[in-house]
């Protein structure tokens, strides 16, 4: 790898020992990928991935201690993943004394640390950190530092900024030395498409069915998707990108996409089109068979499959202010047909406090707490990401929960049956 004369003199401790080793992490992280060369983070905010302060982290509180007391901070403000508890959520008296007391004993401490670190504000914790509300949107091009698939995966795609699919950790040491190891979706090359995937659904596939389909054939491949603008049209309105959020957020957990070009959409698709094609390129077709037999294939991991649904959590990637009031009327509507006043399941909406704030300055918002759903900033993963929720029959219609999780997948329309009828 060759460096820099500035590079070389932070590996070599010019700034002392505690930035060395943290240039050392990031050379040697390159070298595993055969990199070339550092370059320079250019975005404005980082992202990073590790939120919960769970009491077994004993070496990320340490490593945060060591830069803290050596005077390091992050040379970017950053957000954070969702936390992991909200005391508006519903929990028995069991799950509260092992949330708050075991599993996630150090929350407070950890985010003391975060905000000594360079934390964007004290309520900056969301995986849609792109959102407009919260303000960690990059521009094309930029280089990141980010971890969190759903939000890497975002950024790559739909707003062109260049960044790879980090572990939690290396996302901080990126901000703090200011360089990343150049490889993967950094290059020109790394960006190219290995597959071409052709959408010929009879009607506008479900955004988190259609990328699971696509994650799980492509895995950490890159795609070129053909056909979805003749649904999504060719503009990245509010409504194509919330689209492509959850989407992307299905590709990247249920395979590893880091970044997919959506033909006359998705920018670089946009600029370069079809030149994106590697050579040989594979194909895959989706049509309502294929997205049918993938819908299919999910397992029913409930010790009961015939169980009643005791919690919805929608909002894995966390909504945005649209789908909140596009929710709403859904709810209303489908209530007021079926002669309900509430939800007939414990629903939970997540969205990023931003967004929650800008949402309850509408008139939406008493709306939706007449039908009885919960509005919270919660991680639905980390929540449910335990033995004790793990025997509960949770239902969602988000891939990215269904796959970490022992939650049970539903389309958006059989989820709002479940609530309302």
């Amino acid at each position: 790898m060759q460096l820099t004369k500035q590079q070389e003199d932070l590996l070599n401790g010019a700034k002392g020992e505690t930035l060395a080793k943290v240039m050392k992490t990031l050379v040697m992280y390159g070298q595993a990928f055969d990199a070339t060369r550092m370059v320079e983070v250019s975005s404005q905010y980082n992202h990073l991935v590790t939120s919960f302060g769970l009491g077994v982290m004993k070496p990320v509180y340490e490593l945060m201690d060591t830069l803290l007391k050596e005077g390091v901070r992050s040379n970017q403000k950053f957000t954070v993943d969702p936390r992991p508890l909200d005391p508006n959520v519903p929990t028995s008296f069991l799950q509260d004394l092992i949330f708050k007391h075991f599993m996630y004993s150090k929350q407070d401490f950890y985010e003391k640390q975060l905000n000594e670190l360079g934390l964007l504000e004290k309520d900056a914790f969301t995986c849609t950190c792109y959102m407009s509300e919260v303000g960690n949107t990059p521009k094309k091009g930029e280089v990141l530092s980010w971890s969190e698939s759903s939000a890497v995966v975002y950024a790559n795609s739909v707003l062109g900024a260049r960044c790879n699919r980090n572990s939690g950790i290396i996302d901080i040491m990126g901000s703090i030395v200011g360089y990343v190891p150049y490889f993967g979706l950094l290059t020109d090359e790394g960006r190219k498409a290995d597959w071409i995937v052709k959408i010929e659904t009879s009607k506008k596939p479900e955004a988190q069915l259609l990328g699971s389909a696509i994650g799980m054939k492509v895995m950490e491949d890159v795609p070129y998707v053909v056909g979805l603008d003749k649904w999504l049209g060719k503009e990245l309105n509010e409504e194509a990108c919330t689209y492509l959020k959850d989407f992307g957020a299905a590709t990247a957990s249920n395979g590893a996409v880091g970044l997919y070009h959506i033909e006359n959409l998705t920018p670089e698709a946009v600029e370069a089109g079809r030149s994106l094609l590697k050579e040989n390129v594979k194909e895959y077709v989706i049509d309502d068979a294929e997205l049918q037999r993938v819908y299919n294939s999910y397992p029913v991991v409930w010790k009961n499959a015939d169980a009643k649904p005791k919690l919805c959590f929608m909002g894995c990637p966390h909504m945005s202010l649209q789908q909140l009031k596009d929710w709403t009327e859904k709810i209303e509507t489908q209530l007021d047909k079926y002669s309900h006043d509430k939800v007939l399941i414990p629903t939970v909406f997540t969205a990023a406090p931003a967004v929650i704030a800008k949402f309850r300055e509408t008139d939406y918002y008493p709306r939706l707490q007449k039908t009885g759903v919960i509005l919270s900033y919660i991680c639905p993963l980390m929540f449910m990401n335990n033995p004790l929720c793990a025997k509960m029959p949770v239902i969602t219609s988000s891939n990215k929960l269904r796959t970490y999780t022992t939650s049970r997948y539903y389309t958006d329309e059989e989820i709002l049956m479940q609530l309302c009828r």
